[in-house]
């Protein structure tokens, strides 16, 4: 079965430093029957202005991921992670039992776009860890790139729980082959540009699908196109 979920169905929270668009219940938005897909809990696509951010707060027993799009991201945390990420990098958070981490907008000049998510972890009480790598932007033309994985590598972050994120840019009219395990979930984000999905369904810039039931799909980019994908666990969470 595949669900779509156009960008104009997402929750909005706007003020003078912050544009968050919520694909889950999140903070003040709250939806009983959109409270998750599998282990993904969180999917914020955020725009922050430039020197702004979000001062020190807490989080435990979450994955979070931070995927920048545009613009620079400036993390700290109380591990005494400290740094710089932008296009081409992904960051990974373990809270386990506990953390604190700031994230501000790097620039002073320009705002930083970027996608957050947060995945449930696979065991509970880990010990809070982080991470960040930069993976080659040209190994993700017309093919899904691993950037995230239950198994990790060189430049691939480590996260605890049986997924895979994949990033992709499609030229128009060329076509991917999916394929996964039976009885998992797939989850398919359009950063930008226009696909379809198994011919006759449709995801424009920033519109979404989650899929179950079907081990196999094939996407097709109507034009250039930016995108990501998520083999997810199916079961209970």
């Amino acid at each position: 079965m595949i669900q779509l979920y156009p960008a104009s169905t997402r929750y909005t929270v706007k003020n003078d430093w912050l544009e968050s668009n919520l694909s889950f219940s999140f903070g003040e938005y709250y939806d009983p029957s959109n409270i998750r897909f599998g282990p993904l809990r969180v999917f914020n696509d955020d725009t922050v202005q430039p020197g702004r951010g979000f001062g020190i707060h807490p989080h435990r027993e979450a994955e979070i991921v931070s995927i920048v799009l545009k613009g620079q991201l400036k993390h700290e945390d109380n591990l005494g992670n400290a740094g710089i990420i932008g296009t081409g990098s992904i960051q990974r958070i373990s809270a386990g039992t506990g953390v604190l981490h700031s994230e501000f907008n790097a620039s002073n000049q320009e705002e930083v776009q970027f996608l957050q998510l947060w995945f449930s972890p696979d065991e509970k009480k880990l010990t809070p860890s982080y991470e960040d790598i930069t993976y080659d932007l040209e190994q993700m033309h017309n093919q899904l790139l691993p950037v995230i994985s239950h198994t990790g590598s060189e430049r691939v972050a480590k996260i605890h729980q049986d997924l895979t994120l994949y990033l992709s840019r499609l030229d128009g009219k060329e076509t991917l082959t999916f394929r996964q395990e039976e009885g998992r979930r797939i989850y398919v984000f359009t950063i930008d540009g226009e696909l379809s999905i198994n011919n006759d369904n449709i995801l424009k810039t920033r519109d979404a699908a989650r899929i179950t039931d079907l081990p196999e799909i094939t996407i097709q980019a109507s034009k250039d196109s930016f995108f990501l994908l998520i083999d997810l666990p199916g079961g209970e969470f």
